[in-house]
């Protein structure tokens, strides 16, 4: 329940279904669809082109079954799924604030079902939200716009960052392309030629949520611990559990799981390189080798007989290394870039669509 004493100036207090009531979209099985420009929005958005339409756009989507909070915006014509809801009238209200009041007024704490969550049209309808006149919505429509706009153009150059970052591994990592200044030639060494191989000794029960040294368990993420068995470079792969697809690199203190396997103590390579080459190139293989328990994992002659392209020159594995870790450095900036941006976006609709923030 909105406090009426609290108002914004110029706001009112109306429940969704007056505001811009929502409605369960149209059957249409995968076998019917034709190829066509008009967008099937099911309940985790646009996953389907079809020939015919069934609303006339802007329209406001979302999850009616299945994934439940997420709301989606379209801009033309298009077709809701039977999975979604969409708003059959926006009552002389700008589409695009619409767009932002739902997706700010968090739908899935109306979600109900135990098994496949669905969503309480009805509950949603009595909710009671606060709307400004239809020129504030058009500036707050046009202000959270903007910021989306320079999200979706990071995430585009995250994108095209790592399409250039991965055209660069495979050329660089196979001698295809050579640095300025390297020549000579490349050897074949298998892994367990030039790095010492083998397991961690601890278990996830270690971990500490804000321990001293990082802890690298079988997954993307890093935990912590207070001590550590290794000191020096390494590099970091689980030998089950996303097999072939995380790896990890560190020069440093650190504390490795049992599953995860270390491999250290480099000869004449350097380990970053040993690293990106991995990253690169170790998937198909751990693949082709992995043995079927309960889950797909890795034995130690897997990682031995992994075969590396190498140059013999050890600068110019290191220069090599170096190219690929700024362009590491570049993507992670912009990453973080783009988190700061999102919690921006976040802040600004908090503010904009309470009235806290007047833009009129």
């Amino acid at each position: 329940m909105v406090d009426e004493r609290k108002l914004p100036e110029g706001w009112g207090i109306k429940k969704l279904s007056e505001v811009a009531p929502l409605q369960r979209g149209f059957d249409l099985p995968t076998g019917k669809i034709k190829k066509g420009s008009y967008p099937v929005v099911y309940s985790n958005g646009i996953s389907n082109y079809h020939n015919e339409f069934k609303v006339k756009g802007p329209g406001v989507i979302t999850g009616r079954s299945g994934t439940i909070g997420k709301v989606h915006y379209a801009d033309g014509n298009y077709w809701p799924h039977n999975t979604a809801l969409w708003v059959t009238d926006f009552k002389d209200n700008n589409p695009r604030f619409i767009y932002y009041l739902y997706t700010y007024v968090n739908l899935e704490k109306f979600a109900t079902g135990s098994g496949v969550p669905t969503l309480n049209r009805n509950d949603v309808h009595s909710f009671e939200v606060l709307v400004p006149s239809c020129s504030e919505q058009k500036s707050i429509a046009e202000a959270l716009s903007d910021t989306d706009n320079l999200i979706q153009s990071i995430e585009k150059l995250i994108a095209k960052k790592k399409k250039i970052k991965q055209g660069a591994m495979q050329q660089l990592l196979t001698g295809k392309k050579r640095l300025p200044g390297f020549s000579g030639e490349w050897e074949v060494k298998k892994l367990g030629e030039v790095a010492d191989i083998r397991t961690g000794k601890r278990n996830n029960q270690d971990k500490v949520s804000d321990g001293l040294y990082p802890f690298f368990v079988r997954s993307q993420d890093v935990e912590r611990i207070n001590t550590y068995s290794y000191d020096g470079e390494a590099v970091l792969v689980p030998g089950e559990g996303g097999i072939g697809n995380i790896f990890h690199y560190i020069n440093g203190k650190f504390e490795v799981h049992q599953r995860v396997y270390k491999i250290s103590d480099f000869l004449n390579v350097s380990g970053k390189y040993v690293y990106y080459y991995m990253k690169q190139s170790f998937g198909a293989h751990a693949m082709k080798n992995t043995v079927k328990a309960t889950v797909d994992s890795l034995r130690l002659p897997t990682f031995q007989e992994f075969e590396l392209k190498i140059p013999n020159n050890f600068e110019e594995q290191k220069a090599i290394a170096q190219v690929l870790s700024d362009m590491d450095l570049e993507i992670k900036a912009l990453e973080e870039k783009l988190e700061k941006v999102k919690t921006i976006k976040q802040g600004m609709m908090q503010e904009l669509l309470t009235g806290r923030i007047r833009l009129i």
